[in-house]
Formats: C-alpha cells, structure tokens, sequence
C-alpha cells in the first residue's frame, strides 16, 4: 500500500468553512490529521482607526449566529472605556444584559441540538449523507423536530425584544443599555398566548434532557469512547462560589483529574496566556503560558463548563448537572459526546434564568446608563454558548481604537479539535482496507461536538501560506508551489 492523503472539504454542519487532512503511511495507518480553518475575516486590523462605541455594532458582523456573544462581549470592554466595570453597571443594565445573552445562548444551543447534531444521533454513523439533515430529523421524529424549531424561535424571540431584531440588534451601548423591557413584552413570553412560554421551555428542555439520557444508556460504549481524550478545560465561575457563570467571573482551569491549573480575575488573562500559530491555519492555538505549548491547552464550552464549575444555581439545571457529573464519579468528563448532554442541561439552566428575569420588577426600570472616568484599555470576557470568549480594545486619547484582539470560544478549542480529529481519523481509519463516507463522517463528528463557529475564529493574519498545486487529467499531482 502506497502513501495516501485524504481531504474532507468542506467539513458539514458547521459555521464557516473548513477542511480536515488526513496522512496515511505505506501500512495503512494515520500517520497525522490536521483540521485546516481556510477562510480568514481580519476583524482585529480593519476594526482599528473606528470610534469605541462602534465595536458592539462592528463585531456582530463577525457571525450571524453568534453576533449577541460578540456584542455583549464588546459591550464589557467598551464599558470599561468609559470607566465602568462590570459591577459599576445598574441593576436594570446588567439583568437586561443578562437576558439578552441567555437567549442566545438558548437558541445557540437549540440549533445546533436539533439541526446539527441530532441526524447523527438519531440516524447513526452509517446514515446515508442525504438522510443526516433536518428535513430527516422533522420526517422520522415530527414531535422532536417541532419542539427544537419552537425554541430556538424563543430565544430568537427574546432577542427581538431586547435589541430589535434577531440577527444584528442592538441593546448595549457605553455604560448600559438603551431600551428597558415593558410589560407587554414580559407578557409575550409569560403568558403562551403567541408563542409557548417560558415554563413549557423549561418542561420541553427537561424533556430532551431524558432524551438524550435514554440515548446515551442505549449507546454508552461508543458515546463515551467516542473521540474520549484528557485535556484542561476553562470555564468562567462566580468569584465567590465558583458556580457556573455565563456572564461575568473568575477564569478557572482545571485538568482533567479535576485539579486546578488556574483561578484569576478575568481581566488577567493577558499574564497567563498566549496565542500560537502554525503554518496550516489561519486559526491560533492559545495556551496557559505556565504550563507551555504542550500541556497548556484548554478545551472550552458546555463540557468545559460542567467540569470546571461547583454547581448551578437554578434547581433543576443543578439536579441534572449532579446527574452527568455522578456518571464520572464527580470527576471531569472527557469524552467529547457527552459535550451534547451537558448543551442541553445548559439550555435548562438558561430558561431557568429567562423565567427568573421575566418575574423581576428590575428588568422594567428606567436606570440603563452609567459614566465613569474613560480609560485607555477595555476587556470583555463572556461564556457564549460555544465557550469563552474574550474581546480586549486599546484606544487613543480621541476614543478611536488603536488595537484589537479577539480570542473566541472555536479559537480555543483549536487544539481539542485537532486532538479529536487525530483520535478518531486513527480508530475508525487506520489498517481498513476501504475508506468509506460514514467512517469520514465520524470525523467530521469529533468537529461538529464543539460546535464550532470558524466565521469568528479567523484572525491570523498572514500565518497561512499560499497553495498552488498542478494535477494532471487523473488527479495525479504534477507541481506545487507554496509562498
């Protein structure tokens, strides 16, 4: 058997545009698998020379399906700008803040359930490529695919409401926010009337959580195998109770027998971590300075943040949460199929926090913005629904941004990516006589787990070196040059 290379392109179900590598060497075995991001957006240069206050607006352009997370996130660092930390924020401010990002959070982790992941959880690896789609998923199971659009309309519905419209809205500005919540909008999501309401989400959620229990019970052996590997994962906590934390905390990592690698303040991160790059991707590869290259890497997101967190503060996102970590013995979870089980306790838990907020008085109050003395440097550290998300902002003395870094949810978990791809591409490939579409899908799997948003993640640029290859009539590569 001669030397082969196998090219999955474009990875499906994903945002944004990628392509897996894969290296065979004359035994037939993986020699090395790489996940390639191939698009780049260059947010961090050409976002320089504009206004602060323009960045909550500017970087929602990043993503059309995550562009809440990158406005509050920038939301964060513009306060700090204009002298206003996270605490400094009026009551009102924050708890609409709070609404507006577990919205999105919901519906985030809605689509990606039920369009994105369920094909291959209710079809199995060896489905046909045409029947792993939606349109499937609604034509197999009507009742599951009904539920999964209704809720994702209502965290989209919610955000609507806070900032005008579902994709690119606006409700943060410097210091605050500029609309409060009326009572009729309260009514809209309380009273099921035009749209179910807040407790059916909660009984619907509770309801795919037992779901995907039953699932897991039935196919233990390849969920927990599957793409299982030890890693670091980083989350963000309650400063005081280390509590699952969604909009503002502590920054802490633990590895993967549960011990703590790291517990700051989030504005710290810059002491602590850096940013690689490698000559394949225009993605970086952040790691924990203290720990090195090798062994500093964290994985981000709904695993992430079940590993990493004490407990949750809503009763029935905790009881479930104690459920998925009872299976580990309380210890951190490592296999990457579970990353689906803890998505959805993290829907429970933010329709929890949308019930509580639609029964508050304050979400109505007429307290939205707040000043302070400006500053020159701004950083924003949210959990979105794919992971930790940081924005840091540097402006001059007329208030135009001079410097930009954006480190996003995908960009950390580069690294689990490209571990995920390596261990499957080796279990399901090497020493196989025939290279099948299913055993390829399982690849794209160990990917789509993440749920990764590539769109955002693309900022290195010039890391990534130009291809040009000449093949001949029968595929055969003839030329290649690389500058």
């Amino acid at each position: 058997m001669s030397k082969k290379k196998i090219v999955i392109e474009p990875v499906t179900r994903v945002e944004g545009h990628g392509k897996v590598t894969i290296k065979m060497n004359d035994e037939g075995k993986v020699e090395d698998a790489f996940l390639h991001i191939v698009e780049f957006r260059g947010f961090e240069k050409f976002i320089q020379g504009h206004p602060y206050w323009e960045a909550p607006v500017l970087v929602q352009r990043l993503c059309g399906i995550c562009p809440v997370s990158h406005h509050i996130a920038a939301a964060k660092a513009i306060d700090q700008l204009v002298g206003i930390d996270p605490e400094d924020l009026s009551t009102t401010a924050t708890k609409l803040r709070k609404m507006l990002h577990f919205g999105q959070v919901f519906q985030s982790h809605a689509l990606h359930f039920f369009y994105l992941a369920s094909p291959d959880l209710l079809f199995g690896i060896n489905a046909p490529a045409e029947k792993r789609n939606i349109v499937a998923v609604a034509a197999h199971n009507q009742d599951l695919a009904k539920k999964g659009i209704l809720m994702r309309k209502f965290g989209q519905e919610m955000i609507k409401a806070l900032a005008g419209k579902k994709i690119h809205g606006i409700l943060a500005v410097p210091g605050g926010v500029h609309k409060t919540f009326t009572p009729e909008e309260r009514e809209y999501f309380l009273d099921g009337k035009q749209i179910p309401n807040v407790d059916t989400m909660i009984e619907w959620t509770r309801e795919v959580i037992d779901f995907m229990k039953t699932y897991h019970a039935d196919n233990a052996n390849w969920i927990d195998n599957f793409a299982k590997y030890d890693s670091n994962h980083l989350g963000l906590v309650d400063k005081q109770t280390g509590a699952l934390e969604l909009y503002d905390g502590n920054l802490r990592s633990v590895d993967a027998q549960g011990n703590e690698l790291l517990n700051i303040e989030d504005i710290e991160y810059k002491s602590h971590f850096k940013e690689a790059v490698e000559p394949w991707s225009y993605l970086k590869f952040p790691y924990m300075t203290k720990y090195g290259r090798e062994k500093g890497w964290n994985r981000v997101g709904p695993l992430a943040r079940m590993n990493t967190c004490s407990h949750i503060n809503t009763p029935y996102a905790e009881l479930e949460r104690q459920i998925f970590k009872a299976y580990t013995q309380n210890k951190p979870n490592n296999m990457t199929m579970h990353t689906h089980w803890a998505r959805l306790i993290e829907m429970l838990h933010c329709a929890e926090l949308m019930k509580e907020l639609l029964l508050d008085e304050d979400i109505m109050g007429d307290d939205l913005v707040r000043e302070g003395t400006p500053r020159n440097v701004g950083i924003g550290i949210i959990e979105a629904p794919r992971g930790t998300l940081i924005h840091e902002y540097h402006t001059d003395d007329k208030g135009l941004i001079t410097k930009c870094n954006l480190i996003v949810s995908t960009t950390h978990n580069n690294e689990a990516m490209n571990r995920g791809v390596r261990v499957v591409a080796n279990d399901v490939l090497s020493d196989k006589p025939e290279i099948t579409e299913p055993m390829l899908n399982q690849v794209e799997m160990a990917i789509r787990a993440y749920d990764p948003c590539l769109s955002c993640a693309t900022h290195a640029l010039g890391q990534m070196p130009l291809i040009v290859q000449l093949e001949d009539s029968n595929g055969n590569l003839i030329d290649e040059k690389v500058r």
